[in-house]
């Protein structure tokens, strides 16, 4: 297969999530394979946001779900297709595709992923790469958009007689402008190799790289 056509089969996908409702807007920009699974990207979302993986997920596409089926998730009168199964590039084909990311049934955090641009193959990177963003990723469990909205209102007033909970709450130290854009990238670089060393068989070093770049693994992340 040419080089042309391996890039084609193999594309990079261009994403910006946005968290709905946020105010300033909390977004990040990001690239990914292409050929990865949804469950995947929702690992991946869960890095470049700062969620912390602690509950359940669904995207809706085009009016269909995806996500992780199981009992719990027909207690919402959810019928989720596997996201395990479903590619990326498979149910976003195109550029301006839009679709949900909703993390947490009981908060509801929902996010709007727009896919940017679809692009070939890029030799000197590796994704999943963080490009950018803003604002740091809300707490969990304060109630969804709503609640962290009344959240900020209580920490930028050191006189609301809730003020002292809140900050010992959040551990004193949280700021919601926060966005570290080379840690967000350092999580995503032990994600993948996490990902590489829990797999089920074994890579070898000559062998390519399961980020989809398609370079070897031993010029790639596992360097």
């Amino acid at each position: 297969m040419a080089a042309s056509e391996q890039s084609l089969n193999k594309p990079i996908y261009q994403l910006k999530v946005t968290l709905r409702g946020s105010s300033p807007a909390i977004w990040r920009r990001f690239k990914v394979p292409g050929n990865i699974s949804l469950h995947e990207l929702h690992l991946i979302l869960q890095v470049v946001m700062g969620w912390t993986n602690s509950h359940l997920y669904r995207f809706e596409i085009k009016g269909t779900e995806f996500g992780e089926p199981n009992p719990e998730s027909s207690l919402y009168g959810l019928q989720i297709k596997d996201a395990k199964r479903t590619m990326l590039k498979k149910v976003a084909p195109q550029e301006k595709a839009k679709f949900i990311y909703e993390y947490d049934f009981g908060d509801s955090w929902k996010h709007e992923i727009m896919v940017e641009k679809i692009l070939p193959t890029e030799p000197r990177i590796c994704p999943p790469v963080c490009l950018g963003g803003k604002g740091a990723c809300p707490p969990e469990d304060c109630g969804g958009i709503w609640g962290y909205t009344e959240l900020l209102e209580i920490v930028r007033n050191r006189g609301h007689k809730r003020h002292a909970e809140v900050m010992e709450w959040l551990g004193e130290q949280f700021d919601p402008e926060e966005f570290d854009l080379g840690k967000v990238n350092e999580w995503l670089t032990g994600f993948i190799k996490k990902d590489t060393q829990t797999s089920g068989s074994k890579i070898g070093r000559n062998d390519p790289c399961p980020c989809g770049s398609g370079k070897k693994y031993k010029k790639c992340c596992g360097r």
